[in-house]
């Protein structure tokens, strides 16, 4: 099934050269009126999402984000979506070292850095525990930063209690 970007979005993308990595996904509201937050999900490995089409995971988040109306989520005119895994992979996702990509950690770090809300978006069943570690880490340096995380894998989410207080 092919998943279009929620209307009213315009949404650049950061690929390795192969295109066999995705580094970050930005969406942006068109009209961001008064709205001045910018929201970053890290989520497991990316799918198939990009400029043109987004993927289960990545609409359910823009949905979240920008259209549900959530406290957490208010002012918020820009979301950055990075991975813990660059590599572009729907099934079968195995999470090997290779696997995370050259210019994933840099791309993870700068995203958290740029962001003002940061959600932690890979559930409860995340098998990557030293990737995990990585990004916590991330966020103990981080400062002023409002941090949440999702009840499930936003591919298999329904919204009542999705989002969830972050705290270490």
């Amino acid at each position: 099934m092919t998943y279009q970007h929620i209307a009213g979005v315009k949404v650049t993308a950061k690929f390795s050269e192969d295109r066999k990595f995705r580094y970050r996904l930005e969406i942006s509201l068109e009209n961001p009126a008064h709205r001045t937050k910018t929201a970053c999900v890290v989520m497991q490995n990316p799918s198939y999402a990009d400029e043109e089409i987004a993927d289960k995971s990545v609409q359910f988040m823009e949905k979240v984000v920008f259209q549900k109306n959530l406290p957490e989520f208010e002012n918020v005119c820009r979301l950055i979506v990075v991975n813990q895994f660059a590599a572009i992979q729907t099934n079968g996702f195995q999470g090997l070292p290779h696997e995370i990509g050259s210019r994933n950690d840099s791309a993870i770090e700068t995203a958290l850095n740029e962001s003002d809300v940061i959600i932690l978006g890979w559930g409860c069943s995340n098998p990557f525990k030293e990737r995990q570690a990585f990004v916590i880490n991330l966020l103990r340096k981080a400062k002023r930063k409002q941090l949440f995380k999702t009840r499930t894998h936003p591919a298999r989410a329904g919204y009542d209690g999705f989002i969830q207080p972050f705290s270490f």
